[in-house]
């Protein structure tokens, strides 16, 4: 048991969670985060609270960002922009299929690499861009690199709203894509319209996975669609799942009627248990 808290470096970006150590930040509060390049500024979005989980591996804050530091993010902040303004007019002069999705840049901390930027992008094929990388280091007087994204990795980097009206999932907890297939939609019975069960990404929806275990579950013990099942109520054929409900839909012999009964009530194993311990 220990505390966490939650921080942002952008917006309503993703959210990271560390150990606030000897810290007590506020919400708003600018904070020192350990980086691959170095400690970086970001807002306090999620107070320290005690949690039950061991915070043993999480990263540390470093501190409460002085001014320095807050002149040193503005600095970076402005270094960003101008490369993406610079990467975009060079892409339009070189006539390359490419779209900047986001620019990283390293100051130079007197060590012997120097300054470094890095723009992320996305293209239909891969593209041969070294006149262009060329042209950004003269044009921003330090390294370039240029890194191509996959889709759903782009729609994590740029973030947006889901339709479900919530934030993006990869933009905010997921840390792995896992494969999501159309079979997933299949069982779930979803509409196979690609505008319907697609991301912002153009890819299959990531949350399509959330409840598929549920479904497999209930498909493996319910009886299937057509078969002939004995309920409460009479006898009749299953005409239809309601997974969520845990129900099966089934049409009455004696008067064609539907009615919705739980799973259990219609399950055989359940039945010969009940006639077996409640005869």
């Amino acid at each position: 048991m220990g505390m966490l808290c939650a921080v942002s470096f952008n917006r309503y970006g993703r959210l990271y969670y560390l150990d606030p150590g000897e810290f007590t930040p506020s919400v708003g509060d600018r904070v020192l985060v350990p980086t691959d390049d170095g400690p970086e500024v970001a807002e306090c979005v999620w107070a320290p609270q005690w949690v039950s989980e061991e915070t043993d591996g999480f990263p540390k804050i470093m501190g409460i960002a002085g001014d320095d530091d807050l002149r040193r993010d503005e600095l970076l902040r402005k270094r960003k922009a101008e490369a993406k303004v610079a990467a975009k007019k060079l892409i339009k002069a070189h006539e390359l299929p490419m779209k900047v999705v986001a620019v990283d840049h390293v100051l130079d901390q007197g060590g012997a690499n120097g300054p470094r930027t890095t723009i992320y992008f996305t293209a239909p094929h891969r593209v041969d861009f070294r006149s262009l990388v060329r042209d950004l280091g003269a044009t921003l007087h330090c390294r370039v690199e240029l890194r191509q994204l996959s889709a759903r990795d782009s729609a994590r980097v740029q973030g947006g709203i889901g339709s479900c009206g919530r934030d993006l999932c990869c933009a905010t907890f997921l840390t792995d894509f896992e494969p999501v297939t159309i079979r997933m939609a299949k069982d779930q019975d979803l509409p196979l319209n690609p505008l319907r069960i697609s991301g912002a990404c153009g890819r299959l929806m990531c949350c399509l996975k959330y409840e598929h275990p549920l479904y497999q579950q209930f498909q493996a013990s319910a009886p299937a669609v057509g078969s002939r099942v004995s309920t409460p109520e009479g006898d009749g054929r299953v005409v239809a799942h309601s997974v969520p409900k845990d129900a099966v839909v089934v049409r009455m012999d004696a008067d064609g009627s539907r009615c919705s009964c739980s799973r259990a009530s219609v399950c055989a194993p359940r039945q010969a248990h009940d006639a077996h311990y409640n005869p």
